[in-house]
């Protein structure tokens, strides 16, 4: 993310050099009018003129950025630049960055040199100077002299130039050694001529940034320029850069004092470096790197999806970062998307994919792209947006090519990458969904499912609501219920069966929408605790197999979708009768068989008749016996729902075993605890 810069080793001057700019003074509003006062005093005279580099100090940031930290070190990345726009072009192959202990920088390339002969517009100087202390000076502007450079203004090392308390520049060129030194922009001295120079060729550029535009302490990080100068040499395979620092500054650090970069494995290299040690979504990346006819440019990428990590994109134009995108990264994200849902139409999977956006495939994803274009358009003088319509049509069509391909090639790979990214779009329709219901509330009452009785009480810790088995046990409950504590929801019979459903299923299901929707804490990686509206989720069925089976169903989802409800301990299983017993005034009431006998012996007598009536569910009792015996809390029995941390593998296995979609796991299951059928108590 660098200014425009020079080209080091261009043959020729740039089209276009003013050396002056005009600004006028900054005068109040109403001297301008006419006829007010003030008139008369503004004349000729009050048009500032800013000469030569002057405009640059005057205004560094419409040139860097600023004068903070990132600022600073965009001067390295301009003379870096010039270096790497060398070794692109050929003529360079390797690149030297030393960091000096009192905050010296210095570049060198064994490129082509700057020019050094006179300049025929300015036939006094040469070329070097006028590179040196004039903006819009350079090789970038004709594209025979760089085809694929970083930048096409001219502007970069002029601009270190003027931010420089002092810079120095040596040239071999032509087995001769040339040098010449700068002061804030303004030459200290005419070019030198050192002298015959064997085996050597190229630029060196030494600099030191000026306390008067960044400050007294300002000085480079030795970390974040190893960074920069590493990922340089991942852009651009054929190069080598060696890093040097004086070890005084990096010691105690994880900068190392000297390293030498180069990677011919390019975006591919970068990309496991980056991903080192974290879980994939596909075993391999998808890279590749495809050159444009002539040599007029490249498209080179390397994109591998993480299973547990968020996406980035990082992408470059000519070696230089674009941190705010732009027509590359729009080529590549509209060919990834078109490409992947070609494969899901080709494997019969489109209606699933339907919905599948570009964020939901980069949604995880890990992505490199780097271009070279000829004379690239970027947004704004720090290049942080591509702008050049052509590189998202070439990258469009690159890209997609290549990933139908990969694709069609690794069928595994795709059929993973395909489930991963529907997995994503159904989330990021379950969370809009949610959203939806939040932004509802912000403004008025929440529409929570109509059959949901709310309590009165807002406070999560004082609240609680039992899930009902059908209309009829919910209308006797929410006779029974305390409304002020108290919440009902009733399910319409049985609840899906998550451990076994389709995904498609599980989004279409109206009474889990309608239970995730009272709850208000979302599901899976969405879980928000601090968002559950009850302290306790109490399941109250029938005390007979089907309501045995309705509460298995729903803490298997539980178990599946809100594991963190269970492990806060918010889940119980209420414990209603199964039978009412009456002897004379006595009445009693037993959980089941075993409790009623248990109950016969030890309570009633043996002189009278003891009356004993089953209830055939909760809808058969009436709303005060109900609240007696299920619902009020100093009389009620409640099972919590809990899973011993050293048991939660077994549990796991146990749904799956039970739950699950495989009748053979199943009926081995039941024939393996077949002995504990007439047990009282089932252990979860």
């Amino acid at each position: 993310m660098s200014p425009e810069g020079d080209l080091f080793g261009a043959g020729e001057s740039g089209r276009k050099s003013p050396e002056k700019v005009t600004k006028p003074v900054k005068k109040p509003v109403a001297a301008a009018r006419s006829g007010t006062p003030g008139e008369a005093d503004y004349n000729a005279d009050s048009i500032e003129v800013l000469e030569g580099l002057e405009p640059v100090r005057r205004r560094p940031g419409m040139y860097i950025g600023g004068t903070d930290e990132a600022a600073l070190h965009h001067l390295f990345a301009e003379v870096l630049d010039n270096a790497m726009d060398e070794a692109v072009a050929g003529h360079a192959t390797w690149i030297d960055v030393t960091l000096e202990a009192d905050n010296w920088l210095t570049v060198i390339d064994n490129g082509r040199g700057i020019p050094v002969d006179p300049h025929p517009k300015f036939p006094k100087k040469s070329a070097l100077e006028v590179i040196m202390t004039t903006l819009h000076a350079g090789g970038k502007f004709d594209s025979g002299a760089s085809q694929t450079s970083g930048g096409l203004h001219g502007v970069g090392v002029s601009v270190v130039n003027a931010l420089a308390e002092k810079l120095e520049v040596e040239v071999a060129r032509g087995q001769q050694l040339y040098r010449q030194e700068f002061s804030r922009g303004i030459p200290l001295g005419k070019l030198q001529t050192l002298g015959k120079i064997n085996n050597r060729r190229g630029t060196k550029v030494r600099f030191r940034p000026d306390e008067q535009i960044f400050g007294p302490t300002a000085a480079f990080k030795p970390a974040r320029l190893f960074r920069m100068a590493r990922s340089k040499a991942y852009l651009f395979g054929g190069v080598e850069i060696r890093w040097h620092c004086d070890p005084a500054i990096v010691a105690g650090t994880e900068t190392p004092p000297e390293a030498v970069f180069r990677f011919p494995g390019g975006l591919k290299d970068y990309l496991a470096s980056d991903l080192e040690g974290k879980e994939l979504v596909t075993d391999q990346f998808f890279t590749g790197k495809v050159d444009k006819p002539g040599g007029h440019g490249s498209v080179e990428w390397a994109i591998g999806w993480m299973a547990q990590e968020d996406g980035f994109v990082h992408s470059y134009c000519n070696t230089i970062p674009t941190a705010d995108g732009g027509t590359h990264e729009a080529g590549m994200r509209v060919a990834l998307l078109r490409a992947l849902k070609d494969h899901a139409e080709r494997v019969g999977q489109s209606k699933r994919a339907g919905n599948v956006t570009t964020d939901d495939v980069l949604a995880t994803c890990g992505a490199l792209i780097s271009v070279f274009i000829r004379e690239p358009e970027f947004q704004g003088q720090n290049k942080g947006r591509l702008m050049s319509q052509e590189a998202s049509r070439v990258v469009d069509g690159v890209i997609r090519d290549a990933f139908d391909h990969w694709l069609a090639g690794s069928p595994a790979q795709a059929a993973k990458l395909l489930d991963w990214v529907i997995e994503r779009s159904e989330e990021r329709l379950r969370r809009r969904a949610e959203k939806d219901v939040s932004r509802k509330t912000a403004v008025r009452k929440l529409r929570l499912p109509g059959k949901l009785a709310d309590c009165s009480n807002t406070s999560m810790a004082d609240s609680e609501i039992f899930i009902v088995e059908g209309d009829s046990a919910g209308g006797s409950a929410k006779q029974a219920r305390d409304r002020a504590s108290q919440a009902i929801l009733p399910l319409r019979g049985k609840i899906l069966n998550v451990a076994s459903a389709t995904k498609d299923k599980l989004a279409a299901n109206q009474q889990l929408a309608d239970l995730v929707q009272a709850l208000g804490c979302g599901t899976g990686k969405q879980y928000r605790a601090a968002e559950l509206r009850y302290g306790k989720v109490i399941i109250m069925t029938d005390a007979d197999v089907d309501g045995a089976h309705i509460a298995s169903l729903l803490i298997t989802f539980f178990w599946r979708q809100m594991p963190e409800l269970i492990d806060a301990g918010h889940l119980y299983l209420a414990v209603p009768p199964l039978y009412k017993l009456t002897q004379g005034a006595k009445m009693a009431y037993a959980r089941n068989d075993a409790h009623k006998d248990d109950l016969l012996k030890s309570y009633f007598n043996t002189r009278g008749k003891v009356e004993i009536s089953r209830f055939k569910g909760l809808g058969e009792m009436m709303a005060a016996q109900l609240k007696e015996t299920t619902m009020q809390p100093s009389k009620r029995s409640l099972l919590k729902v809990i899973v011993l941390a050293d048991q939660k593998d077994a549990t796991a296995d146990s749904v799956e075993r039970l739950m699950g979609n495989k009748p053979e796991a199943r009926f081995a299951f039941i024939s393996e605890n077949a002995q504990f059928a007439d047990s009282e108590v089932l252990d979860i």
